[in-house]
């Protein structure tokens, strides 16, 4: 499953630099996850990055983009075959 970025989100800019997929980026007025680019850090740690860092804890699953382990890590897959 993807994460998202919730409107409690205070544009404080630590999460952007800790995502490796590149999938964070700042939207029109909170900072936004891009799920076709987000594995919750599958492939690259343990934990999701940017929801280690947080410090207001705004960075839940994503409802409408639900995926296994195995959906993440085809993903990550992906994506690094897409960088090569």
């Amino acid at each position: 499953m993807a994460l998202m970025i919730t409107d409690e989100c205070i544009n404080c800019d630590v999460c952007e630099p800790e995502c490796p997929n590149e999938a964070i980026s700042q939207g029109a007025e909170i900072y936004e996850i891009d799920p076709g680019k987000c594995t919750e850090c599958v492939g690259h740690y343990d934990t999701p990055q940017c929801r280690e860092v947080c410090p207001v804890d705004c960075i839940p699953m994503n409802p409408d983009h639900r995926e296994s382990r195995a959906e993440l890590e085809q993903k990550y897959q992906r994506l690094m075959s897409a960088k090569s």
